[in-house]
């Protein structure tokens, strides 16, 4: 376990939402090499059935399910891609080795993975969603294979291979074809979501608070696309070495948001949130 911890602190965030001079080379584990190190660390097969012990017990048990939903290609192609298991379906992810924002993290699977197992109480079939910070789509499809309206957003440098990846993926298998649209944090929120026509009834973000200088934007973009029925989820996952950062922005973001956590992974480092807009009275 301490090696697998150990391991887990590296774990980088998506990417594509910053330009490559502001990525630390350093700090970047993808899921795959989690997943790899996760397992080599935890049987599997000790996992507890029907009443779970303790929160340590719960933690690893939902860890092993949540990591398993990833498979290796059983031959190698002219693509380099990763396959997960999702809503009854393969779903074969095409990865970049030049832009991080294409590469498959840990806390996309968690939130993937929560979406499956609580559709029916989310409600998510018909429901409007945005995902920010799409990356690879991994999320936005998982999200549009269980029947929802997604919107997958990222930045321009990685819409064709985000949009390869949702199209590939969803083709003749979704209630709803999921559009793609390029979105900067910030950046015309107005003009390419307008307040009076984009309502959703869920924004979506995996690992998109790290590091970064564009969390004031990152702010700002939550607030214009979340009305007042908005339901936020949000997977992150903590670094020691960003704590004070964190702080700032979850300061920030609950002077506009209640938020509770519905999700602790502690193993993984990674929780997953659900928020919505404060309620104001006049």
């Amino acid at each position: 376990m301490e090696g697998q911890l150990r391991w887990s602190e590296g774990l980088g965030p998506k990417r594509g939402t910053v330009p490559p001079k502001y990525w630390k080379l350093g700090a970047l584990t993808p899921a795959h090499l989690v997943l790899e190190k996760h397992h080599s660390s935890m049987n599997t097969s000790d996992a507890p059935r029907g009443v779970v012990r303790d929160d340590h017990s719960k933690d690893e048990w939902m860890v092993s399910k949540i990591l398993e939903r990833r498979f290796i290609p059983a031959y190698l192609t002219s693509v380099a891609w990763e396959g997960f298991n999702f809503v009854g379906h393969e779903i074969k992810i095409v990865e970049s080795t030049d832009l991080f924002g294409a590469t498959v993290w840990p806390s996309a699977l968690v939130l993937c993975y929560f979406l499956e197992k609580h559709a029916k109480q989310l409600g998510l079939e018909d429901k409007r969603i945005i995902e920010i910070g799409s990356g690879t789509g991994l999320v936005s499809v998982v999200a549009s294979l269980l029947g929802a309206q997604v919107i997958a957003t990222d930045l321009e440098d990685l819409i064709g291979n985000l949009q390869y990846n949702v199209i590939r993926n969803t083709k003749l298998k979704c209630k709803h074809v999921p559009q793609v649209k390029e979105l900067t944090w910030g950046c015309s929120l107005e003009e390419k979501f307008p307040k009076s026509s984009s309502h959703f009834d869920y924004i979506l973000a995996a690992d998109v608070v790290y590091n970064h200088p564009y969390l004031n934007e990152l702010l700002e973009t939550f607030d214009h696309l979340c009305q007042e029925k908005t339901i936020i989820l949000w997977a992150m996952k903590f670094r020691k070495e960003n704590t004070l950062l964190q702080n700032t922005f979850f300061h920030n973001f609950q002077k506009e948001f209640d938020m509770e956590v519905i999700h602790d992974l502690p193993s993984l480092g990674i929780k997953l949130y659900k928020a919505r807009r404060r309620c104001t009275f006049k």
